[in-house]
């Protein structure tokens, strides 16, 4: 049984590529597992022993995207924004996805639970 995961919120209105989707989803987990690291020791452990769960959600904007995190901010859980280069397909600046957690699955259900699967 998993106790801990990680939520990756990506934005469903930048008409990305799946390449570049792919991309902006793993720069969500490694920077917030990297958080986790440094401030929740405990849980980004626990999380990595279990095989370090992850489920991929949607938004339809970014004011979606800047009020989860402001949720996960309030709650304590280590999160990082995604901020696009502007290497490839989109403008430098342009906010595409979140990263929150590792945590315990019943705080992350709390402000992620009933967001749609990528």
């Amino acid at each position: 049984m998993f106790n801990y995961k990680q939520v990756i919120v990506v934005r469903t209105d930048l008409e990305m590529s799946p390449g570049k989707i792919a991309a902006q989803a793993a720069h969500g987990a490694v920077g917030a597992a990297e958080a986790a690291r440094k401030k929740r020791r405990k849980w980004f452990y626990e999380w990595f022993s279990e095989g370090q769960k992850k489920v991929v959600v949607k938004v339809k904007n970014e004011n979606e995207l800047l009020e989860l995190k402001k949720k996960a901010d309030k709650l304590g859980l280590p999160n990082m924004l995604v901020v696009d280069a502007g290497l490839t397909e989109l403008a430098p600046g342009t906010v595409t996805a979140l990263g929150i957690g590792p945590a315990p699955n019943e705080e992350l259900d709390q402000i992620t639970g009933k967001l749609p699967l990528l």
